[in-house]
């Protein structure tokens, strides 16, 4: 392959300051009170807020402790359960924004995701909401939320969030409940407009332990599959970091007109997208790996009670914000510090030439393992195994 058919600075996305010293995220769980029942439900959400919860005050407190790694401020972004079920939600957003904070919302699809309350936390200062589509008809989508009527109030507060000017991220949650619909999916968020979507690799925690896990092999051609509609729109992962491997993978054999060797669920994937004319029409002009951030590294979550963890999706609590300060645990918990170690990874994880800029997810190798630096056990690459790793060697040979 000659030279200049792959550069290496353009393929893999990173955050400009030193995640060692600065999340580029930081996510922080308003309630768990949510009227759903999500088959998947990380929180395992209850109809009722929980008496510990953090109260205003300490709300602040949290968003003074983000703004104080300094600037350009973390996104900070509020989760739940429903956000939506705290009466002082705009007065926190308000006081965030206050702060500097580019503050974004992740409501769910219940009666509370109205106009009006899209308008008012935009008023408030938000800046964006993530609304959660896994299924591309309300019978598929209302099936795995477990409430009727959700995928038609989603869409109605997609609709009205872009209306009102506020960006849109999308999330799907891959299960075998939406694997063969996920072309359908894509093309219902090519139509409708967002400026991202995010599909979510379950992993065994809260409510998603009781769902059959994807092989390897699926998953792998679940991760091509996105590949391939980031053509026509924006895609990332979540708890899929496996996925910036196989756009450096893609990027040298796209280049060398070779297609990869992948199995039976990609050729479905394909002819369903066909059939619903995903990839007709105008194409995207850069595609690259996403962002190089993950737990720990980058990322920090922070729960109901105060509780700071490398992830949602990892329960491992590093500290808590009521006694020690956000700050401090990111940059120097023993837990933190050794997820941003890669040469820590056991496993093929830790063989592996593309951990510096994958690394597996640690959720998912704690869930499966108890492990949190154990191997992935959703990625089917053997390590060493990609023929042409030299043309890679620029980015794989980063240090965390």
């Amino acid at each position: 392959m000659g030279a200049g058919l792959v550069r290496p600075a353009t393929l893999v996305r990173r955050p400009r300051h030193s995640v060692s010293e600065r999340p580029f995220l930081v996510i922080w769980e308003a309630t768990r009170a949510c009227p759903l029942a999500c088959l998947h439900c990380r929180a395992e959400a209850a109809t009722a807020r929980h008496p510990e919860e953090l109260d205003g005050a300490w709300a602040r407190r949290v968003m003074d402790q983000v703004a104080a790694f300094g600037r350009p401020a973390p996104l900070f972004v509020i989760t739940g359960g429903d956000p939506f079920q705290r009466p002082d939600l705009t007065e926190l957003i308000a006081y965030g924004t206050g702060l500097g904070l580019r503050v974004a919302v992740s409501p769910s699809g219940t009666p509370t995701l109205t106009p009006e309350s899209l308008r008012a936390v935009r008023d408030a200062g938000a800046v964006a909401v993530s609304l959660s589509l896994d299924g591309s008809t309300a019978a598929r989508h209302d099936a795995f939320r477990g409430v009727p009527g959700v995928f038609e109030r989603t869409l109605e507060g997609w609709w009205a969030a872009r209306a009102l000017g506020l960006k849109v991220q999308i999330n799907t949650t891959v299960s075998r409940d939406s694997l063969e619909d996920l072309a359908d999916i894509a093309a219902l968020v090519r139509r409708e407009g967002a400026v991202l979507w995010s599909a979510f690799l379950l992993v065994p925690t809260g409510r998603g332990q009781r769902l059959d896990p994807l092989t390897p092999e699926a998953i792998e051609d679940v991760l091509h599959f996105l590949h391939d509609c980031g053509a026509v729109l924006p895609v990332k992962t979540t708890e899929g970091h496996h996925f910036r491997r196989v756009a450096l993978q893609r990027a040298v054999l796209d280049a060398r007109g070779e297609p990869p060797a992948l199995g039976p669920l990609y050729g479905r994937l394909r002819a369903r997208a066909a059939s619903a004319r995903l990839f007709e029409g105008e194409r995207r002009p850069v595609r690259r790996a996403p962002l190089d951030v993950s737990s720990g590294r980058g990322f920090a979550f922070v729960s109901h009670t105060g509780e700071v963890h490398p992830s949602g999706f990892l329960p491992v609590p590093a500290g808590n914000v009521k006694n020690r300060p956000l700050t401090e645990i990111y940059r120097g918990s023993p837990l933190f510090t050794a997820l941003r170690d890669t040469s820590l990874l056991g496993g093929r994880c830790g063989a592996c030439e593309f951990k510096p800029v994958c690394g597996g997810s640690r959720a998912r190798a704690y869930g499966t393992t108890g492990d949190v630096l154990g191997e992935d056990p959703y990625c089917a690459y053997e390590p060493g195994s990609f023929p042409y790793q030299a043309e890679l060697r620029p980015l794989t040979e980063r240090t965390a």
